[in-house]
């Protein structure tokens, strides 16, 4: 029932009908506390249980046969929307526990909240038979007070048959004495096979080389500031088998592969020798994460980033920096690239886009992807990749989480402007890819890469495009509505493109989607047509998402909101609909209703592969 936002209360009691249940989702779904206790108190096979803990819960509501039930419980995912313990104090058999903090820090009325939590609810969390446990946070203070309450029971007594500790915090977690202690019980008395800490954890610290692993399949070292010297000394070179390994989160390790140097840029090459000696240690790798980082490959034969990563040929998932796509170096005799025969045909006007390099006019030359370019060569050598995303080292998303939109973005790196249409062109030879992203990619000139992967790539579900081309103009419309009318499988598609107009062609193209479920459009100084919204929501009867954020008036967003509510909801209860200016000071607010599941899954932008361990969930 995961993501079942729009049902009542009334309706979801039904599931204690179903007496047997082991396994029960109810991520998503708003019950109150009496409502779940007489849910729970039915089902006494549970084993497996997904809930949320929103404002109002009340442990002291659960009956007596709501609690024998949850002390039969080994696998719990709680998300948390107010400072609480939820049931976990009742779990006392728990083996699995995943916790995801999405506390805001300040009510709607604008009341700074506390993370303490009640005496009352401070009944001890029972962790003896704990293996694994796993804690996403999202931004604000205080998920990591609230955390922190978690981890103090933790760090009294670990647990002996733990196998995997992840901690998922996105900027700054301070270390404190009780973490310490926990970390350094942890080194002691447990073998690991995943590890996910926050980055101030390990920054410095010789933390790594003191734990034990037993078959390691998931390390995530996201943004730390690990070198490629301690990587393979602390990592690599401890004797550890690491062939079991099928997924490693880098993303953000600005030197994960390079030697360790005071000296060095975060723009400096990598050294292809550390890359090499991770490629072999992991060689049945899955997921690999390396983006928001500048990775570029020396100059030599077979020195080059992709060259290295084709040996990983189980890979199923992978995120690369556009900069690791490009050649050792910028090439004056680069063969440039001209769109596909079935693209359409580019005007003659020639933009001057800001930190180019001069070199032979773009609009002349040869088409499609280069066979003899290396990363042509990779998509070659990963034929099964499910997911691919490529990122602009310096992208970030006008989309944050709890704070107001960004209105300045970075410049792409230099290197990343010799990757343009060729490149993504090579992408259509994933036959069997099914979620792509793409974001700032520069040197996009017409987007003809874009109607080669819609023309070959059929299994794709769900597609990202962020920031192609140069900045003040979009030149890739016409190939992205060519493109459109083939993703007939197409369920979710989230553009963020500044100046971007929604137009009646563009909805029209998308309305060949057939199979589109969600759309999100993120577009400063953006405009759209109400009239071609609203016809393409009439076509498209499977959409329940449609999430506009534009230049456009209050009064225009809302009134076209208005509309579609009016027009659609009824037929379709699980529609989110969200009309609304970018830069408005009121988005936050805005943001805080959306369902958690289309808020994480669409709305935000991030880099999903080798986020968290692969089967963390049923």
């Amino acid at each position: 029932m995961a993501g079942c936002y729009w049902l009542s209360g009334s309706t979801l009691e039904h599931v204690a009908r179903c007496r047997g249940l082991v396994k029960v989702n109810l991520s998503g779904c708003h019950l109150t506390s009496l409502r779940l206790s007489k849910v729970l108190s039915a089902l006494q096979c549970l084993r497996s249980l997904a809930i949320d803990v929103s404002p109002g819960f009340d442990a002291s509501q659960l009956s007596g046969e709501c609690k024998a039930t949850l002390s039969r419980v080994r696998e719990l995912k709680q998300t948390l929307y107010t400072p609480s313990y939820g049931v976990v104090p009742c779990c006392t058999s728990l083996e699995k526990l995943l916790l995801y903090f999405e506390i805001l820090d300040r009510t709607r009325e604008g009341a700074v909240l506390s993370g303490q939590l009640m005496v009352g609810q401070s009944n001890v969390p029972r962790y003896q038979h704990l293996r694994v446990f796993y804690a996403r946070l999202a931004p604000g203070y205080i998920n990591q007070e609230v955390v922190r309450l978690y981890l103090a029971v933790l760090s009294d007594r670990t647990p002996e048959n733990l196998h995997a500790f992840l901690i998922s915090v996105p900027g700054s977690f301070a270390e404190s004495g009780a973490t310490k202690n926990l970390l350094e019980s942890m080194a002691r008395n447990v073998a690991l096979d995943a590890l996910q800490l926050p980055k101030s954890w390990l920054n410095g610290s010789a933390l790594l080389q003191h734990m034990k692993f037993s078959s390691p399949f998931y390390f995530s070292f996201s943004r730390c500031a690990l070198s490629g010297g301690h990587l393979i000394r602390r990592v690599i070179d401890g004797g550890r088998d690491l062939r079991s390994l099928a997924g490693l989160n880098l993303s953000g390790c600005a030197h994960c592969l390079a030697p360790d140097s005071l000296l060095r840029k975060a723009e400096d090459d990598i050294d292809s020798g550390i890359l090499e000696t991770l490629v072999a240690a992991c060689g049945n790798l899955r997921h690999l994460n390396l983006s928001a980082a500048h990775h570029h490959s020396p100059e030599g034969p077979g020195r080059h980033l992709c060259q290295l990563l084709a040996r990983l040929c189980h890979l199923r998932s992978l995120s690369l920096p556009v900069c690791a796509v490009a050649d050792s170096a910028p090439r004056a005799d680069r063969a440039p690239v001209q769109p596909a025969t079935h693209a359409v045909p580019r005007g003659f006007g020639k933009k001057v886009r800001i930190g180019v390099p001069s070199g032979p006019d773009p609009f002349s030359g040869q088409a499609g992807p280069l066979p003899c370019s290396v990363f042509w060569s990779l998509l070659k050598s990963v034929p099964f990749l499910d997911r691919l995303e490529l990122i602009g080292s310096n992208f970030s998303s006008a989309m944050p989480r709890n704070e107001p939109a960004i209105r300045n973005s970075l410049p792409p790196c230099g290197r990343a402007q010799s990757v343009g249409d060729s490149e993504v062109a090579a992408i259509g030879q994933l036959a069997f890819l099914r979620h792509l992203t793409l974001a700032q990619l520069p040197s996009i000139l017409t987007g003809s890469g874009l109607v080669s992967i819609g023309l070959q790539c059929q299994q794709l579900q769900s597609l990202s495009l962020a920031h192609l081309g140069t900045m003040g103009k979009v030149a890739y419309t016409s190939a992205l509505s060519d493109m459109l009318k083939h993703c007939k499988r197409l369920k979710d598609l989230r553009l963020e493109q500044p100046y971007f107009n929604a137009n009646a062609q563009f909805f029209q193209a998308l309305s060949q989607c057939s199979a589109l479920q969600r759309l999100c459009l993120v577009s400063r100084s953006g405009t759209l047509q109400p009239e071609a919204v609203l016809a393409f929501m009439a076509r498209c009867l499977h959409v329940v998402v449609c999430h506009l954020f534009t230049g456009e008036s209050l009064s225009t967003c809302r009134s076209l909101q208005q509309s579609l509510l009016r027009s659609f909801q009824a037929a379709r209860p699980a529609l989110s609909v969200v009309i609304f200016p970018l830069l408005h000071e009121g988005l936050t607010d805005v943001i805080r209703d959306v369902p958690m599941v289309h808020l994480d899954e669409v709305t935000l932008f991030k880099s999903r592969v080798a986020e968290e361990p692969p089967n963390l969930w049923w």
